[in-house]
C-alpha cells in the first residue's frame, strides 16, 4: 500500500465532497470542478499535504482564492480520516496535517505486505526487456561495464517490484569486425611466441592485453603443431572460437560473482546464421529505406532521422537543416555491418518474442547511435522511437588516495572488473556504482569504499540495518520480544524524530514507484540513505530500552519496521543486510 498515495486521495475527496456541500449551500458556485494537485511541501511548518485547488479553481469560479479555500474548509468534516486538522496559507493554499491514525497505518501496512511492502502495479505486467553490459567477449570486462551492470541488474529489480514481467540479457558480440581483430590479435601472438616478438610484427589495432598472450599460450598448449597443417584464416576462425570459449565463461563468471545472472546470453552469431539479419534488411528493402551506392547496400538513415524528429515536435524545416548521414548495412564485400546486426535483434525483441519495452543500458560515447537506431526500426514498422529506451551512462573516475587510477596490474590497460573485486566487496561495488543516476558521471573512492564509519554510505545503511538487529535481540532478552502491529497504540510516536521516520518509511512504494518511471535505481539508494539517518535521529533522541512499556513496545515495532524495509532496500541494490558488524 502506497500511504501517501491513498493520503493525496483522501484529500481530493474531502475537498470534492466539501465542494459539493459549499454549492448546495450556495457560499461557493455550482457547475465547476476542482482541479489543482496535492503536494507535500518543501516547508511542512503548516503542514504535511498542500493543496492548490482553491487557487486553481478562481478563475472559473471567479473569486478569490482565499475566499474558495476559506468556503471549503468550513464544509470538511476530518472525522475518521488520516488527518488532524486543517489550516489556510498564503493566496490559499489549503494545507493538511497529518494525525495519529495515518503513521499507524504505515507501520500497520508494512506488516501485514511483508516483502510485499513498496510493490505496486504501474507495470501492469508490461513484458519488459533490461539488456545491458553486453561487452565484446574479447577481453575482461572494465569499470564502465562494472557500473552498467549494476545499473541495469538493479533498474531490473526495480521494474519487477513496480509491476512489470522482466527478462535480463547480455548481447553477446561472438560475430563481426571485433571477433576478427580478436582472432588475428591471438595469431599475432601466437606467432611471436613461436618465432619471437622481433620476427612477426603485431597488428596496431589488435587486442594488445595480456589476457590475449594468455589465450595465444593456451592454445599453443593445445595445437603444438601450430601453425602448420592450416591456411591463415582456418587457425585465426580456430582462435576466435577458443578465445570466446574461454572469454564468455569467464564473463559468466564475473557477473555472477557480482551478484548477477541473465535469463539468456543471446549471441550475435545466431543472428546471422539463422539468417535473420539478411531478411531483416530484405524488409527495410522492401519498405523503400535502402539504396545502393559502389556496391553498399544503405540505409536511408536521415530521411528516417527527418520524419522521427518531425513526429517529435520539429518543424520540416529545422529536420532538414540538421547534419544528418545515412548508414552501410551490406559492405561491397558483401558481409553486414555491426548497425545491420543491431537492428535484426531489436527487431527480435519487439517482433519475435514480443516485448512491449526494450530498455538498453549503454556508455554515453553510444549517444549518437540511438536516435539512428530508434529510427530504423521505426522503418519497420515497430515503433522503435517509443519502444527503444536507452539508459545512457556517464563514466567512472576510480580513485586512491586522492589520485586516479588508470592501469591494471594483470593487463596493463582499463581497470578490470575481477581486479575491483579483488579490492573491495561486492556490496561496496554493487552500492557504489548505483549510488548516482546514469546521467551523472561517478567518482569511485577505493579508500572510502572499504572504510567503517559513517561516511562511508554503504556502511551507513548496512550499520542501521545491524544496529536495530542488535537492539531486537537485546530486547527480546530482556522479555520484550517485537509485538504484532494490532497489539501496540502507536498514538504514543508523536516525537518530531518518529514521525519524520514514519513518513520515510511511508515513502519506499512511491520511491520504487518514481525509480521505475524515470529509470533512475539510484532513487533506492537515496532513499535508504535518508531512511537511515532519519532512524539514527531517532535512536539517538528518543529512549527504548527503559522507557514506560507502552511506549516501548511502540518503539521497538517502529525500529523494527524500519529494519524491514532496510533489508528489503539493500536487497534491490544486490547488497547484503548484515545482522552484526
Amino acid at each position: 500500500m502506497n500511504l501517501i498515495d491513498e493520503a493525496k486521495k483522501q484529500i481530493e475527496e474531502l475537498l470534492n465532497g466539501a465542494y459539493e456541500s459549499a454549492a448546495r449551500k450556495g457560499t461557493l458556485p455550482a457547475g465547476c470542478v476542482l482541479r489543482g494537485t496535492v503536494e507535500i511541501p518543501k516547508d511542512v511548518v503548516f503542514g504535511d499535504y498542500a493543496s492548490s485547488s482553491a487557487m486553481a479553481a478562481a478563475r472559473e469560479m471567479r473569486m478569490a482564492p482565499r475566499k474558495i479555500a476559506e468556503a471549503l474548509c468550513a464544509e470538511l468534516d476530518l472525522t475518521d480520516t488520516f488527518f488532524e486538522s486543517v489550516s489556510i496559507a498564503g493566496a490559499g493554499f489549503i494545507n493538511f496535517r497529518l494525525g495519529s491514525r495515518w503513521y499507524g497505518d504505515v507501520i500497520r501496512a508494512v506488516e501485514a505486505e511483508g516483502k510485499r511492502y513498496g510493490q505496486c502495479d504501474v507495470g501492469g505486467g508490461e513484458k519488459v526487456m533490461v539488456e545491458f553490459v553486453s561487452a565484446n567477449p574479447t577481453g575482461p570486462m572494465h569499470m564502465g561495464n562494472a557500473r552498467g551492470g549494476v545499473l541495469g541488474d538493479t533498474l531490473a529489480n526495480v521494474l519487477k517490484l513496480a509491476g512489470f514481467d522482466v527478462w535480463k540479457e547480455f548481447y553477446v558480440n561472438d560475430a563481426g569486425n571485433q571477433v576478427h581483430k580478436f582472432a588475428v590479435s591471438i595469431y599475432a601472438r601466437a606467432m611471436q611466441e613461436k618465432l619471437g616478438e622481433d620476427n612477426f610484427q603485431f597488428p596496431e589495432d589488435g587486442y594488445h592485453g595480456e589476457d590475449i598472450r594468455e589465450l595465444a599460450r593456451g592454445f599453443l598448449t593445445e595445437h603444438p603443431a601450430f601453425p602448420e597443417g592450416k591456411d591463415e584464416k582456418a587457425w585465426q576462425e580456430e582462435m576466435a572460437s577458443f578465445g570466446l570459449a574461454r572469454n564468455i565463461p569467464r564473463m559468466k563468471a564475473d557477473l555472477l560473482k557480482y551478484g548477477i545472472e541473465y535469463d539468456q546470453w543471446f549471441l550475435e552469431s545466431g543472428l546471422h546464421e539463422s539468417g535473420y539479419v539478411a531478411e531483416t534488411v530484405e524488409l527495410l528493402t522492401k519498405n523503400g529505406w535502402t539504396y545502393e551506392k559502389e556496391g553498399a547496400l544503405w540505409l536511408r538513415t536521415a530521411q528516417l532521422l527527418r520524419k522521427k524528429y518531425v513526429s517529435e515536435g520539429k518543424t520540416p524545416e529545422e529536420a532538414e537543416k540538421l547534419d544528418l548521414k545515412d548508414d552501410v548495412l551490406r559492405r561491397a564485400n558483401g558481409f553486414y555491418t555491426y548497425f545491420a546486426a543491431d537492428i535484426a535483434y531489436h527487431r527480435n525483441k519487439i517482433e519475435k518474442r514480443g516485448f512491449s519495452k526494450v530498455i538498453n543500458v549503454w556508455g554515453a560515447d553510444h549517444h549518437g547511435h540511438v536516435a539512428r537506431l530508434q529510427a530504423a526500426v521505426d522503418g519497420l514498422g515497430l515503433e522503435g522511437s517509443k519502444r527503444i529506451v536507452i539508459v545512457l551512462m556517464q563514466l567512472v573516475n576510480l580513485l586512491q588516495d586522492g589520485q586516479p587510477v588508470r592501469m591494471s596490474k594483470r593487463t596493463g590497460k582499463a581497470i578490470a572488473l575481477h581486479d575491483l573485486l579483488d579490492e573491495i566487496s561486492v556490496d561496496a561495488a554493487r552500492y557504489y556504482f548505483n549510488n548516482r543516476a546514469a546521467t551523472s558521471p561517478l567518482d569511485f573512492d577505493l579508500d572510502l569504499a572499504v572504510r567503517q564509519d559513517s561516511e562511508n554510505p554503504v556502511y551507513y545503511v548496512q550499520y542501521a540495518h545491524a544496529r536495530i538487529c542488535t537492539l531486537v535481540s537485546l530486547l527480546a532478552g530482556d522479555g520484550h520480544p517485537v509485538k504484532p502491529a494490532g497489539a501496540l497504540r502507536f498514538e504514543l510516536l508523536t516525537d518530531e524524530t518518529e514521525k519524520a521516520l514514519i513518513k520515510q518509511l511511508s515513502a519506499f512504494p512511491e520511491e520504487i514507484k518514481l525509480a521505475a518511471r524515470d529509470y533512475d535505481p539510484s532513487r533506492v539508494n537515496r532513499y535508504l540513505m535518508e531512511l537511515a539517518a532519519r532512524f539514527h535521529r531517532f535512536y539517538n533522541a528518543c529512549r527504548i530500552r527503559g522507557a514506560e512499556e507502552e511506549l516501548l513496545d511502540a518503539r521497538l515495532k517502529l525500529a523494527d519496521t524500519v529494519r524491514a524495509v532496510l533489508e528489503d532496500g539493500l536487497a534491490v541494490l544486490g547488497v547484503s543486510a548484515p545482522e552484526k558488524m
